[in-house]
Formats: C-alpha cells, sequence, structure tokens
C-alpha cells in the first residue's frame, strides 16, 4: 500500500557573471518548452542539495561550479505545473568550463534576466539571489 504522495524536491542555481548577467538555459522540454530558466533538477536519493545543484548546472551547462549560499526555498504548491516541488535555490560561481548546452537545455546563455521571459519563480528567485538578503522562504 503506497503512503501518500509528498513534494518532490528541487535545486535551481543562480550563477551571476561579472557584467551582471546570469547563467541561463532554453528549455528543451515542457513544461515551458522554448522559455529561459535557471540550470536546475530534481535532487537523487543519497545526494545533498549543493552537490544536486552542482550536478544539475554542470549536466545542463557544462560549467562546473562552487556552491556560495542558499538563496532560498520556494515551496508554492503551483510554483511547478507538473506538480508540488519544492526547490533550494542557490548562488554560486563558475570554477571552470566554457557554458554549452546539454541535458535538458536546448541552448545556455548568460543574459540579462529582465530581457527574457522566464519560467516557473525564477525571476523571484534571481532577485532574491542578486538582492543579498536573508534567505527566504515561499
Amino acid at each position: 500500500m503506497a503512503g501518500p504522495e509528498t513534494p518532490k524536491l528541487m535545486v535551481d542555481t543562480v550563477v551571476p557573471s561579472e557584467e551582471g548577467e546570469v547563467l541561463l538555459i532554453r528549455r528543451a522540454s515542457d513544461p515551458y518548452e522554448g522559455q529561459w530558466a535557471l540550470p536546475g533538477g530534481f535532487v537523487e536519493v543519497g545526494e545533498t542539495l549543493e552537490d544536486a545543484a552542482a550536478r544539475e548546472t554542470e549536466e545542463e551547462t557544462g560549467l562546473k561550479v562552487e556552491i556560495v549560499r542558499l538563496v532560498g526555498v520556494y515551496s508554492d504548491p503551483d510554483r511547478d505545473p507538473r506538480g508540488h516541488n519544492v526547490s533550494c535555490a542557490y548562488l554560486a560561481r563558475v570554477r571552470e568550463g566554457e557554458p554549452e548546452a546539454a541535458s535538458d537545455a536546448a541552448e545556455v546563455a548568460f543574459l540579462d534576466p529582465s530581457t527574457v521571459d522566464l519560467a516557473f519563480d525564477h525571476e523571484r528567485i534571481i532577485a532574491d539571489a542578486l538582492s543579498g538578503g536573508a534567505p527566504p522562504t515561499y
């Protein structure tokens, strides 16, 4: 007998450039296919959140990153059309590599996030990350 459904755990990573742009991927699949988003995805069993954030960023962008700090926890049940997915967002910096789209990404680039339509609640996550304030919870 299966237990009750529980929210799934995800990570998102905000990687700003020295020019004030943010690393974004163009989603290759639904939901939000074709829209820009932060690199991120589901946490695997046995994986820390920080390791998941670094792994997902590398899988989608080819960049190895160093996690700097927690940005916040985003738990609005309606934040993801696939279901109740809770995301822990991290601020990170590039350690090595050149951006190259892979995995769930059709394209990857450092962009001014105010110039593109962002998927999910990524506009809020980026604003929280770049404001440098205390980690909020939503």
